[in-house]
């Protein structure tokens, strides 16, 4: 096979992968399932060993049937692409890592990850002496490569899943949330460190070499060693890398280069004979303290999402069904999965208990730390392709099959176990606890476009100011600033702007926000514009407004009405309203209304010609909507010619999302502009020729 050949195999894979992997991510999100877990399954369903393998025109082995590859189920170059995205992966990992957190809460938190990795570890090494010779393979020992792996695999928290359920709680500021993140965060480097550890061994291993347990411990040690200064000496130097990546230009630019610097130490640790990811981690692990790792999480974000469903759906790939349901595997993961959760509930909660919490509070936390996910398998998927002394995979098949089960269930029962506890009233703690530091503080402005621009200016001031500011959540409004030891989270709550910081910084804060507030006001006071409008207003009564299918896609006949009753301004709009309903789209009538009459009250949308358009922009309706009436006497609706209005457009929209209510009235003004259609629309006798006028007037 020539490479063109391979590419276009590959280009054909990747197309495939792409659209299977988010297809299969969303229906898992709609279910309230992690959207890996629909990727892994993906994976799973379009692999070599499921629909992959079968034969095709062109594709005489499969799509995915590969042969004799030296990765596995998988080719080489689809193989290399998943190695690049679990870099990228726990780039962002490290990234996410908030090594203040690991520091103050360096003994609750230190306690607790340390009792969940090491018994974990014993717990599922232990399990792995049980079952190996269940599935057949053989076990030198409790210290055998296979166990060493199962137990890393069996430390991996997924804490993501966890923070998703204490924010939507309100938790995350809780005694038990806090504990919760601060253990996830010892608990991913411990496993780290643990994973460079048994990688050292595996590569001293796969010179054919028998080991003492002194060798051994030896070997554990240059691995750490090497780890350990690796990431001192980044962590140090983390400024210094962060001005060293500014260097090649703005944002985009210097957070390319710091992936750059990942793949760089990702390359020196696999050089060492320890895993790319560690050296990744280690990289993202050294810049989280610095100002621009926020700005460069965002940056990556697009990348992000591109290869790591790759990663998932290619290790889903490498499960051969046949094994993954048979019974032995089924049962040995059912052993390996309750081992799993007991050694998660008990590792990190009974520590808990001697740390100012109670049962419930204990409970809470072992329930929190459950999910396994992404690390669990990157690891299962380097121990599919690592080969033991005498060449075979040190997690064949069978192993694999375990894993995914125990990665597959537990970050499944996770959710409804910590859902549960923490629904149960009562305090977590022996003792009433005080106070956190940070502080919240809230500002309603009453008004939802308001909150928009204000959240605007400050973002913009806190740029000035010298902050990296980042957008969480486009959509939600939610976005944080930081600059150094100061971290500031801000987010929109309908008309509020909801602000969260240290108690520090709240007077900084609460002075910016009442600077941006004065300014704002003195510039729509300077706004001379505003004493002439009459040329603006006019554009929306210009008969070149283009008419596009943006006026034909909301013509609905149940809100069309060829005899309006009203005989003043409020009576058209109720009874416009009134049609409007029937779109189906209108949730809240008084609050559609009152939007309507601010409207009006702050210029009246009568055009000329008999033509008004009543809009608004509201969150009383789910999406854009359209009702048209017609009232052929008139009413004096102040129209810009003074004459009465006859024909009506009421257009409503949500103020949040995409919703193109300029571009409905531009299209609508633009029909409306022509003789013929409002001749025609005042002599309609019901709202099917009402429509049929409008299709029709596109053609004008």
């Amino acid at each position: 096979m020539d490479i063109t050949e391979i590419i276009t195999d590959l280009v054909f894979q990747l197309a495939l992968i792409i659209f299977a992997a988010r297809f299969f991510g969303k229906i898992a999100v709609r279910f309230g399932i992690p959207s890996v877990l629909g990727e892994l399954i993906a994976g799973i369903i379009i692999g070599p060993f499921a629909l992959g393998g079968i034969a095709l025109p062109f594709f005489p082995h499969g799509l995915f049937g590969v042969t004799d590859s030296i990765a596995g189920a998988v080719s080489p170059e689809l193989y290399a692409f998943s190695q690049i995205a679990s870099i990228i992966l726990l780039f962002a990992s490290g990234l996410e890592t908030d090594l203040s957190l690991f520091i103050k809460y360096s003994v609750s938190g230190g306690l607790i990850g340390l009792g969940g990795v090491v018994i974990s570890f014993f717990f599922g090494a232990a399990c792995a002496f049980f079952i190996l010779p269940l599935l057949g393979i053989e076990c030198s020992g409790l210290f055998d490569v296979k166990c060493l792996f199962l137990g890393i695999m069996s430390t991996a928290t997924s804490v993501g899943i966890t923070a998703r359920i204490l924010s939507d709680k309100k938790k995350m500021d809780s005694p038990e949330g806090v504990t919760i993140l601060a253990a996830a965060v010892f608990d991913d480097v411990l496993g780290i460190v643990l994973l460079a550890v048994v990688m050292g061994i595996v590569s001293a291993l796969g010179t054919g070499k028998t080991l003492s347990g002194g060798a051994i411990g030896i070997i554990a040690l240059k691995a750490f060693g090497i780890w350990l200064l690796a990431t001192v000496a980044f962590v140090l130097l983390s400024k210094k890398i962060a001005r060293f990546v500014r260097f090649f230009g703005g944002a985009t630019d210097f957070s390319i280069a710091a992936l750059g610097v990942a793949f760089l130490l990702a390359g020196f640790f696999e050089k060492e004979h320890i895993a790319m990811i560690i050296g990744a981690y280690t990289t993202g692990l050294a810049l989280s303290g610095t100002d621009i790792a926020p700005v460069i999480q965002e940056k990556i974000h697009s990348l992000y999402k591109f290869f790591v469903p790759i990663f998932f759906a290619v290790t889903g790939m490498s499960v051969d069904v046949t094994k993954l349901f048979s019974q032995n595997v089924l049962i040995c993961g059912g052993i390996y999965t309750l081992v799993a959760v007991l050694a998660k509930l008990l590792g990190c909660g009974l520590p808990a208990l001697g740390l100012g919490f109670n049962l419930k509070g204990g409970f809470r936390i072992g329930a929190g730390m459950i999910p396994r996910g992404e690390v669990a398998l990157i690891i299962a998927g380097i121990g599919l392709n690592a080969k033991d002394a005498s060449g075979l995979p040190i997690v064949n098949q069978d192993l694999f099959g375990v894993v995914i089960l125990m990665t597959l269930v537990t970050t499944l029962v996770a959710p409804p176990i910590l859902n549960v506890s923490l629904s149960v009233k009562g305090r977590g703690t022996k003792k009433e606890v005080a106070d956190a530091e940070s502080q919240i503080f809230e500002w309603d402005f009453n008004n939802q476009e308001l909150t928009h621009l204000i959240m605007d200016f400050l973002h913009r001031d806190l740029r000035s100011e010298g902050f990296y500011v980042q957008m969480m959540n486009i959509t939600d409004g939610i976005c944080t600033a930081r600059r150094g030891d100061t971290a500031i989270s801000l987010r929109e709550e309908g008309t509020k702007i909801v602000i969260e910081t240290d108690e520090k910084d709240m007077g900084f804060v609460k002075g910016e926000l009442y600077e941006t507030m004065l300014r704002l006001e003195k510039s729509m006071k300077s706004l001379s514009a505003l004493k002439n409008t009459a040329a603006l207003q006019y554009g929306f009564a210009c008969p070149e407004n283009r008419v596009t299918n943006s006026l034909t896609r909301f013509l609905n006949e149940k809100c069309i009405s060829c005899e309006l009753k009203g005989k003043t301004k409020d009576e058209i709009l109720e009874e416009m309203l009134t049609l409007l309903i029937q779109s189906g789209n209108v949730e809240n009538r008084e609050m559609v209304m009152a939007a309507l009459k601010d409207r009006e009250a702050a210029g009246s949308t009568g055009l000329e010609k008999g033509i008004a358009i009543p809009h608004t922009k509201t969150n009383g309706v789910t999406e854009t909507c359209v009702a048209i009436g017609i009232k052929k006497d008139g009413v004096d609706f102040d129209s810009m010619d003074g004459n009465p209005s006859k024909i009506f457009i009421m257009l409503v929209s949500p103020v949040d999302g995409t919703n193109p209510l300029m571009r409905a009235m531009a299209a609508f003004s633009g029909a409306l502009m022509h003789e013929e259609v409002r001749t025609s629309l005042l002599e309609a006798k019901n709202p099917a020729e009402v429509v049929e006028i409008l299709k029709d007037s596109k053609k004008i």
